[in-house]
């Protein structure tokens, strides 16, 4: 295994918010500040790479983070970049998230695939930067849950500056909007978090070729 060592000084957890950092949705952001899905997506990607990460702290001193990852065997042949293999596009994407890690993660992505992306990490800033062109996109791709205008009441917006755009929802609480509600709206893709890339590539080139 490869280790990653994160080690900061500050407060510390407490333990009892130690033992939920890795649920999805847990945080103790001040309502409207943040999702609780940044450790949650960190947990669920080095969990699907085969590798386990955990947390330690003491209170008034230091947090570590501990990240184990399988190391590949010497004698493996390196396999070629499988994103070669994945559906991608020239298009221009307007990639919406409150978390800016997830944003630059969805930005990195996309521009791998070959997309020219436009980052934005709130609502209003999205909204903003459409309104100022909104002719220069072909899809715009939103999470849901964020403070103020959510992905859907976002969506709706721009939909009537732009109707058809093409758009993806995205979310992870499938009891507040579904695929079935998304369609409703207008909004022609409809994605549950946490993203796997082929998943994500497959859907946008669905939903930009049926137009």
């Amino acid at each position: 295994y490869l280790k990653l060592t994160f080690k900061d000084t500050g407060d510390g957890i407490p333990k009892e918010t130690l033992d939920r950092i890795f649920d999805p949705f847990f945080t103790t952001k001040e309502k409207g500040q943040g999702t609780g899905m940044g450790l949650s997506v960190v947990h669920g990607i080095i969990t699907s790479l085969k590798g386990v990460i955990w947390a330690e702290s003491i209170p008034a001193q230091e947090t570590i983070f501990t990240i184990l990852l399988p190391s590949a065997d010497p004698g493996m042949p390196i396999e070629s970049n499988s994103d070669k293999s994945l559906p991608g596009g020239t298009e221009k994407i307007l990639f919406v998230d409150d978390e800016p890690l997830l944003v630059e993660l969805g930005v990195s992505l996309l521009e791998i695939l070959g997309y020219k992306v436009t980052g934005a990490d709130n609502s209003e800033k999205a909204l903003s930067e459409f309104i100022q062109s909104p002719n220069y996109y072909d899809l715009l791709i939103t999470d849901q849950t964020m403070p103020g205008i959510t992905g859907s009441d976002l969506a709706q917006q721009i939909l009537k500056i732009r109707p058809g755009l093409p758009i993806i929802l995205c979310t992870g609480f499938s009891n507040l909007i579904s695929q079935e509600k998304a369609s409703v709206l207008g909004i022609k893709g409809f994605a549950m978090k946490p993203l796997a890339k082929e998943d994500l590539a497959i859907l946008i080139r669905k939903v930009l070729d049926t137009e």
